[in-house]
C-alpha cells in the first residue's frame, strides 16, 4: 500500500493531466492527436502521454491536448495537429514521443514550427 503522500502525488499529477484535457478557452492552443484505430496502431498513444506529460511538466496554461478520430491520411499516422490562435493549423505527420517533446518545446513554447516534421511529399 502506498503512503497518503504518494496518493496525493498520484491525485495531483491526475488532476494536472485532465485540466490539460478539459474544455478549452478562447485563445488557447489546441494540439489535435489522430487515435483511431490505424494512429493507434502507428503508436499514436505514446505521442498523445509525452505530449500531456510535457505540458504538466512546463506547466503550460491555456495549451489543451486532445484526441480526434481518423484524420485521413493514415499512411503517415501518427498525426498532430497544432492550432494557435491566430496563425494556420500545421499538421505534423510521423510524430514519435520524442518529436512530440520537441514540438512542446520548439513550437508551442518557443513559436518555431518544427518543419522536419511536415509532410514531405
Amino acid at each position: 500500500m502506498k503512503s497518503i503522500a504518494d496518493i496525493k502525488a498520484i491525485r495531483d499529477k491526475m488532476q494536472a493531466d485532465k485540466s490539460t484535457r478539459e474544455a478549452s478557452h478562447e485563445g488557447d492552443t489546441h494540439i489535435i492527436v489522430g487515435m483511431a484505430t490505424c494512429g493507434i496502431a502507428a503508436g499514436a498513444r505514446p505521442v498523445f502521454n509525452a505530449l500531456i506529460d510535457e505540458v504538466a511538466t512546463k506547466k503550460l496554461e491555456n495549451v489543451r491536448v486532445t484526441r480526434s478520430g481518423c484524420i485521413g491520411m493514415c499512411k503517415l499516422e501518427p498525426i498532430v495537429e497544432v492550432i494557435v490562435p491566430g496563425e494556420d493549423k500545421v499538421t505534423y505527420v510521423k510524430v514519435d514521443a520524442d518529436k512530440a517533446r520537441e514540438i512542446i518545446n520548439r513550437h508551442i513554447i518557443g513559436g518555431q514550427v518544427c518543419t522536419e516534421y511536415l509532410v514531405n511529399e
